[in-house]
């Protein structure tokens, strides 16, 4: 059975009591709730104590934003440090990284950018990714990322390139469909196309979320319930990906307050439904769920 879950960032307790009792996968970005000082990570009492009450009901999972894998120089040895001690506390289910990088010689971007896709960048993730799954004895994913600027080309499509890193390595994928999304908008990849190629067998989680548009670029900035057109999406994909065990509801969390709390948990009930939908072989989310969910970017 598909599990729906939402992402957790910490120090909101009405979050905790309002959104996660709908949350069967909790997922929980070290960068978010763990920080380093002088080297040490530090995970806040509160943020550890809640961790573990949800961990009584919920799987957990990490999935980061920092660790940089696909950055020229090296990885982000500080995420690291963050993802052993969140381990070490908790017995997580999985963990996942987005295929990009953040930091040019050690500085940080701003932002985050898709590797260029070269026979090089491919050894070098490759390496990368082995080494990270020697390092944790827990499966590892990689979440295809939205381009942010004009694609170069290479020596692979993007499918193509996640699915040589998943032939290479064993690891897994999140499909975003939200990032899918955001590049068919932007002129950078057609929806079927992509779907037909990446190895939609690797796909253990898919992420939905929606963004705005920025001077005509749809950007993923997840501040929004769902489109419907993504639970469209979501409800297309997942009969074609037979091993995906959880659908995660993604939302920034600064962005909670203004979406509201009791907005969140009916977003969960709203995937969970277009889940149910798409394993009865249906084409749409149910009535309620439509009326209960924002359908505008």
């Amino acid at each position: 059975m598909i599990r729906v879950g939402v992402n957790y960032e910490g120090r909101d307790p009405r979050f905790v009591e309002t959104v996660l009792p709908f949350a069967e996968v909790v997922e929980v970005t070290p960068d978010a709730v763990a920080t380093l000082r002088n080297g040490v990570p530090i995970i806040p009492d509160e943020a550890l104590r809640e961790l573990r009450a949800i961990r009584e009901h919920a799987a957990v999972t990490l999935h980061g934003i920092g660790l940089s894998i696909a950055s020229a120089g090296s990885m982000n040895d500080g995420y690291f440090a963050l993802t052993d001690a969140l381990i070490d506390a908790l017995d997580i289910a999985w963990h996942s990284e987005h295929l990009g990088y953040t930091t040019v010689d050690g500085e940080f971007l701003g932002t985050m950018l898709v590797p260029p896709r070269t026979t090089e960048v491919l050894d070098l993730i490759v390496d990368r990714v082995t080494t990270i799954q020697r390092r944790y004895a827990k499966p590892f994913l990689l979440e295809n990322v939205v381009n942010l600027f004009p694609d170069p080309g290479g020596e692979f499509t993007p499918a193509g390139f996640l699915n040589e890193i998943v032939r290479r390595t064993g690891c897994g994928l999140v499909f975003d469909a939200y990032n899918l999304e955001c590049d068919v908008h932007n002129g950078l990849s057609e929806t079927d196309a992509f779907l037909d190629e990446l190895n939609l067998e690797a796909v253990r989680e898919i992420h939905v979320a929606c963004g705005t548009e920025d001077r005509g670029l749809q950007v993923d900035v997840h501040s929004r319930v769902t489109r419907n057109q993504t639970l469209e999406l979501l409800q297309r994909v997942l009969p074609r990906t037979p091993n995906v065990e959880a659908v995660i509801f993604e939302i920034l969390g600064p962005m909670v307050p203004f979406v509201g709390h009791e907005a969140i948990a009916s977003e969960l009930q709203r995937v969970r439904a277009a889940c149910s939908a798409a394993a009865l072989g249906g084409e749409s989310p149910d009535q309620h769920a439509v009326e209960s969910g924002g359908a505008t970017s």
